[in-house]
């Protein structure tokens, strides 16, 4: 029997086993991008995490058993200013951001709606957009002023924190603490500092949708009311996990808390809450002014997304992470020798207990890795790897792709092959060497096998 699931729960500060609310339907809810730009590597790796966390329930509780959603902001200053920028609509900003963030993913390896979801069953993968849930963010919105937990002041809506007792439990953080901290240019119409907006008033040119409560201006949702809706729709309530990066918890993730909580009367919005640590690169803050800021179109472009995705799972999720040099090339080093033991076997069999159980403490990537690297069956080296998202393909399905990449013509490369052979067995040296570095200036790299054949890839 396997273990049990354990995961550390931010809400609690306490790692514990993890229950499902239905153990018939695990539903997780993770934080995804906002389109406005392309995506940074920091901004990899929540997806790539809880990309993991979710081939791992599945794998737990069947394909079947599980819903995911991970959702796009696709309304926000960021995404108006941008748009305003370069002189195209929102929706054409957002639609074109949002298709090249879906190429990279694809190559880093995540799963996408269209990989897991079955024509004509629920969806088991949901990728919502905030302007496709206006209708349950007003609803929200009404909701909350009826209970009188938000209310109405200059064509806005605010969430009254002073009105939720326990505002703070997700960030422990006391109310007059954060009160201290708040700024002290503060709008008028909120009755604390600490009150947050939940609708405002569109400026001209910005989207805009009738307003809720008899607000006669047309405006548009504040930044957290879009997550409240989009988990209610698709999850319910409440549900069992809700993921994001550590910088969401204050206070995108505790005014999620607030929102829901109040609106629908729970306990709780999500049972267990997940956050990432964050990204530095080599051994700094990412940010512009320090030129260091790394887009992930960038990485891709120098390395492939297996390398960045194994890169990224390589420190445990919670820890913060040194995005280097030296750790894509430990990762590229790692995959070609199981790819090499791997050989041209197809899918594993089931995952080595030895590499399952580190992933249930906890996502436990590092000594997971460390178990996959003790194993010499290739079959078990397949299935261990596939549950993390690698080793997709076979070695010689990766070296013709590696092959068509580098636009190598393999005809003339044989034949080259061939010529340096006859000359090794005439003791040609030389003429071997030469033809070792034409091959070199074409991209492929000869390998000397002991039996005296040769073998070659694509050089790197």
């Amino acid at each position: 029997m396997e273990p049990m699931l354990r995961l550390y729960n931010t809400l609690t500060r306490e790692k514990a086993p993890f229950a499902p609310i239905d153990p018939t339907h695990v539903r997780m809810y993770a934080c995804g991008p906002t389109v406005y730009d392309a995506a940074h590597i920091g901004n990899a790796r929540p997806i790539i995490v809880f990309d993991l966390l979710f081939r791992l329930l599945r794998h737990r509780y069947g394909a079947a058993h599980v819903t995911y959603a991970r959702n796009v902001t696709d309304v926000d200053d960021k995404i108006n200013a941008r748009a305003a920028e370069r002189g195209v609509t929102i929706r054409a900003l957002t639609d074109g951001t949002l298709g090249a963030f879906h190429d990279d993913l694809r190559k880093l390896g995540v799963l996408m709606p269209e990989d897991v979801n079955v024509p004509g069953e629920r969806p088991r993968f949901v990728e919502p957009r905030a302007t496709d849930h206006i209708a349950e963010m007003v609803a929200i919105v009404e909701r909350l002023v009826a209970s009188g937990h938000a209310y109405v002041a200059e064509d806005h809506v605010l969430f009254d924190v002073p009105a939720m007792a326990d505002y703070g439990a997700l960030s422990k953080r006391p109310l007059d603490e954060m009160e201290a901290g708040a700024r002290v240019e503060v709008a008028a119409y909120k009755r604390s500092t600490l009150d947050f907006v939940l609708w405002k008033p569109s400026k001209p040119g910005e989207p805009s949708w009738p307003s809720p409560c008899g607000i006669a201006l047309p405006g548009r949702p504040g930044w957290h009311i879009e997550c409240s809706a989009m988990s209610w729709k698709h999850l319910g309530e409440t549900f069992d996990i809700h993921a994001g990066g550590i910088d969401l918890i204050f206070p995108h993730h505790e005014n999620e808390v607030a929102q829901s909580r109040c609106c629908f009367s729970t306990p709780v919005m999500a049972h267990v809450w997940l956050h990432n640590g964050f990204l530095q690169v080599e051994g700094q803050k990412m940010s512009k002014s320090l030129g260091n800021f790394v887009t992930l179109r960038d990485v891709l472009k120098d390395w492939p997304g297996e390398v960045v995705r194994l890169a990224m799972l390589k420190t445990h999720y919670r820890q913060p992470i040194d995005w280097t040099l030296r750790g894509l090339e430990e990762a590229s080093r790692m995959l070609e020798r199981w790819y090499g033991l791997a050989g041209d076997i197809g899918p594993g069999r089931s995952v080595p207990a030895t590499v399952l159980e580190p992933l249930l403490d906890d996502l436990n990537t590092a000594a997971a890795l460390a178990e996959l690297h003790r194993l010499d069956d290739p079959a078990d080296l397949k299935a261990g790897a596939g549950l993390f998202g690698l080793l997709g393909s076979t070695r010689s399905q990766r070296e013709a792709a590696a092959v068509a990449v580098a636009g190598v013509d393999v005809g003339q490369v044989e034949a080259l092959i061939e010529e340096r052979r006859a000359a090794r067995l005439a003791k040609n040296w030389a003429e071997s060497d030469r033809i070792r570095d034409r091959l070199l200036r074409i991209g492929v790299a000869v390998k000397d096998n002991k039996d005296g054949t040769a073998t070659w890839t694509v050089a790197t």
